[in-house]
């Protein structure tokens, strides 16, 4: 099941580029803007709960699609370009195996625990 869930999560990535190249915004723009909603992680530095929040509501794809839906429907190509982008930073993260944060923890995700401690914790 990881397997299908990641192979589904690499579909949307390849889409969103797809996309962004119909509207005229070329590889190296994706991939320059690819790691902007990264920038969500400074809400770690006020507190985990803080961090948790922010990075989720930049993380989560219907906030992408709400993005990218409002340029499409107001013809601005901008506002559907930053949309394409966030959803396809959330499914190269979960592709990748990060997913949305638990408040407890950085390493919590919905997804499971991440990095080397991640058996220990199961």
């Amino acid at each position: 099941m990881k397997y299908l869930l990641r192979l589904e999560e690499a579909t949307k990535f390849a889409i969103t580029i797809y996309l962004s190249m119909q509207l005229g915004y070329g590889p190296l723009i994706y991939f320059a803007f690819l790691l902007v909603p990264d920038v969500s992680m400074v809400g770690y530095l006020i507190n985990s709960r803080t961090g948790a929040y922010i990075y989720n509501v930049v993380h989560h794809q219907s906030v992408a699609l709400i993005v990218s839906l409002t340029g499409y429907i107001l013809n601005q190509p901008h506002v559907t370009f930053a949309g394409l982008i966030l959803l396809g930073h959330s499914s190269m993260d979960r592709m990748l195996g990060y997913g949305l944060k638990y408040n407890d923890d950085f390493k919590n995700t919905h997804l499971g625990w991440i990095g080397k401690q991640s058996e220990a914790k199961v």
